[in-house]
């Protein structure tokens, strides 16, 4: 029973593959009862003669001699026995007690704690029939001392086989219950590791995205800008200095508003436009600011009553408004942008809807390259732009073609409608003089003409998707209703 006994390999011997490692407490009590039952026998030996067939003193020669096999057994293990020191020393202890059992018939106790030995060291296909072959031997070594073979004679080895059979079989079965649960545990944390590592990992990337979509929406535009003015300037001079210098001034207060955005979104602030401030009126100012580089020429205007949106759907919308704006001033080559604010207070539905609109060049949009794999590395705004829509709720909608323009819609979901108030007509901010009626027809005709083209498309379009989702609401109930019947 000794834990520290060789283990044989399975092909070589008939030693199990791996043992239940047995408590130091249960090897101990085995290796006393032991010693205990071999003094009882060599003592009744040398007092009562009448239990032994042989000399009392050849008794006590046996038991010292199975004594002395079996201490040689632990001793071999914290040594370092040899495989066949696992198959021979059990043998070897059977065949002493054997001739100890010829001797005495009181040898016939030292079978159960051979069941033990015999259980622990060898598999179970060789354990088996070595303890049915041990009771055997004790029945019969019993009865041929005593010349009877009662019921008591038999069921004695037999029931104290059972219980050895059972005790180890029972305690193996929880050995390997409790390996099983170990190793539950040591995959459950090793499970919450990986777990806790994916969810690191998924917040860098989260903090990653955010980091370049604000990079994206306010360093990289507010540069663009500082660039589009500084190049206003050097074409303004040396003719015009007043206007270069008015170019110049526009760039160093979009590096300052750059700077405090920069420090904002690494706090996870709200942008500075916002703050004291309604959506209307910061993008009023941006398109102002994007107006004052010269070209394209930039308007804005609102339709609706305004309705309250949450805080992070205003800055939403404020980036996107960003993006599309500096999409349009760097990529379309357009001579007019307009940007309207529209509400939709829809009982059901109340929503904001940003149009950027340009009569730029225009592009296709299922062709356009993955993020980051374009010649300049750009590539994130749209796929930025739609993130923010979706994290919001909303939806983006991007409509272009070579040589007709491009249009970005933005829908967001509004909080619920204010009190009814009169309804602010919808105006418009031309950030460029408007002719006289009289005047010649120009670019500020033609600037209006483009609005009315555009805005009647933007309403057009709106008109569109509110039918759709109206019929597609509509058509949901019925299939249920379908689906049921």
């Amino acid at each position: 029973m000794n834990a520290q006994h060789p283990t044989p390999a399975p092909a070589a011997a008939p030693g199990p593959a791996r043992r239940a490692p047995v408590p130091r407490a249960l090897r101990g009590c085995l290796h006393l009862l032991v010693a205990l039952l071999l003094a009882l026998t060599a003592a009744r030996a040398l007092t009562d003669t009448s239990s032994t067939r042989a000399d009392p003193w050849l008794v006590v020669l046996a038991a010292v001699t199975t004594g002395g096999l079996y201490a040689l057994g632990p001793l071999a293990g914290r040594r370092g026995g040899s495989r066949a020191a696992v198959l021979w020393w059990p043998a070897a202890v059977t065949a002493a007690w054997l001739v100890l059992l010829a001797f005495a018939q009181d040898g016939v106790w030292l079978a159960f704690p051979l069941f033990f030995l015999q259980l622990h060291l060898l598999a179970p296909r060789f354990a088996l029939p070595a303890v049915a072959a041990t009771t055997a031997a004790a029945v019969a070594g019993f009865g041929w001392h005593t010349h009877t073979l009662s019921v008591g004679t038999v069921v004695g080895p037999v029931l104290g086989a059972a219980v050895a059979v059972a005790f180890v079989f029972g305690y193996r079965a929880l050995h390997r219950e409790s390996e099983q649960r170990q190793r539950l545990i040591e995959e459950l944390t090793a499970t919450r590791g990986e777990l806790a590592a994916a969810e690191r990992a998924a917040g860098v990337a989260a903090e990653r995205e955010r980091l370049a979509r604000e990079i994206h929406d306010t360093l990289a535009q507010g540069l663009s800008s500082i660039q589009l003015l500084l190049r206003a300037a050097e074409r303004a001079l040396p003719a015009d200095p007043g206007a270069a210098a008015g170019h110049v001034q526009h760039a160093r207060v979009t590096a300052v508003q750059n700077l405090t955005e920069a420090r904002r979104f690494v706090h996870e602030l709200s942008p500075p436009d916002l703050e004291g401030s309604s959506l209307t009126a910061a993008l009023e100012r941006l398109c102002a600011r994007a107006d004052a580089t010269g070209e394209p020429a930039v308007g804005f205007s609102t339709s609706g009553t305004p309705l309250p949106l949450a805080t992070a759907s205003e800055a939403a919308v404020l980036r996107i408004a960003q993006s599309a704006l500096g999409n349009a001033l760097r990529h379309a080559k357009a001579r007019q942008v307009r940007m309207t604010l529209s509400w939709m207070p829809d009982p059901d539905r109340p929503e904001v809807v940003l149009d950027v609109v340009d009569d730029g060049r225009g592009f296709r949009p299922d062709a356009l390259p993955r993020p980051g794999t374009s010649p300049d590395g750009g590539g994130f705004g749209l796929a930025a732009m739609r993130a923010r829509a979706r994290a919001s709720g909303g939806e983006l909608v991007v409509e272009s073609a070579p040589g007709a323009g491009t249009a970005v819609a933005a829908t967001l979901p509004a909080l619920a409608p204010r009190p009814a108030t009169p309804e602010e007509p919808a105006r418009e901010r031309p950030t460029s003089a408007a002719p006289a009626p009289d005047a010649p027809q120009g670019p500020a005709s033609e600037g209006r003409e483009f609005a009315g083209q555009q805005g009647a498309h933007r309403a057009e379009r709106g008109q569109r998707r509110r039918a759709e989702r109206v019929r597609r609401e509509r058509r949901e109930p019925q299939e249920g209703e379908a689906s049921d019947g």
